[in-house]
């Protein structure tokens, strides 16, 4: 990519993109021109697959591995990107989790609202004016406090991703100094997602009750609106909702 080019196309950050949600959001920046880093924690060769399929369509897109959850990490890969392409117009924040087997009690909130706040905050002095943060959760996490009714062994999951989503929010002052919007994506259970295959096994009836509340939306569907909501401007601070119109009527803000 030479200097031209790299003025010319939007520079965007997937974290957690080796595969779903973060992959197919990937995919679609790409398919829409920008320049894609596909961030991935361990599986380098899903992610070089990922970053192929872009590459193969036309597309233009980068693989640049790093554990979110370590703040040595995520400071290299600041860097890397700072001395690559000198700046980043849109960071998703898709990376999360928690339902591992053999983590430590601490490890969701440490994934799911540490990391979240550490990454947007190194990276924002890349981030130009009309800049963009999205940050990817679930409706089960963003409605926490309001349903609570959630899977079981999901509540620390559901609980961190709200904490997090808080703790982001609570930046808007400083993304808003720097001219960098903030927005929040939140789905229902996204069917063919690895969440809801390891819910399918743990809890089968959680799953089955979000089928009968209505069709779950596709990766597809949900990865679309992470790309509007990473490209388009929108009033700050914003929760645009994939699915879920029973969790909707509850009172969405």
């Amino acid at each position: 990519m030479d200097s031209t080019e790299r003025r010319n196309q939007r520079i965007v950050l997937v974290t957690g993109a080796s595969r779903g949600i973060g992959a197919e959001a990937a995919a679609q920046f790409g398919a829409a021109g920008a320049h894609v880093v596909v961030n991935f924690r361990e599986k380098r060769k899903r992610a070089e697959a990922v970053v192929d399929g872009i590459v193969t369509t036309g597309g233009s897109a980068s693989v640049l591995g790093a554990d979110v959850s370590d703040p040595a990490a995520v400071e290299a890969m600041v860097e890397e990107i700072g001395r690559t392409f000198g700046r980043l117009d849109t960071l998703v924040l898709n990376a999360s989790g928690g339902l591992e087997r053999d983590v430590d009690p601490g490890y969701a909130l440490r994934l799911n609202r540490d990391a979240q706040v550490n990454l947007a905050t190194a990276i924002l002095p890349l981030m130009p004016t009309g800049g963009r943060i999205v940050f990817v959760t679930s409706h089960q996490a963003h409605f926490f406090r309001e349903k609570g009714d959630v899977p079981a062994g999901y509540a620390p999951i559901a609980a961190s991703k709200r904490a997090g989503e808080d703790a982001l929010r609570a930046l808007i002052p400083e993304f808003r100094a720097r001219g960098v919007g903030f927005t929040v994506v939140s789905g229902d259970m996204i069917d063919g997602t690895i969440i809801v295959r390891l819910l399918e096994r743990r809890d089968p009836s959680s799953v089955e009750s979000r089928r009968e509340a209505g069709p779950l939306p596709t990766v597809e569907e949900f990865a679309r609106v992470i790309v509007h909501a990473g490209t388009e401007d929108s009033a700050e601070g914003q929760t645009r909702y994939v699915g879920g119109d029973d969790y909707l009527a509850t009172g969405a803000r």
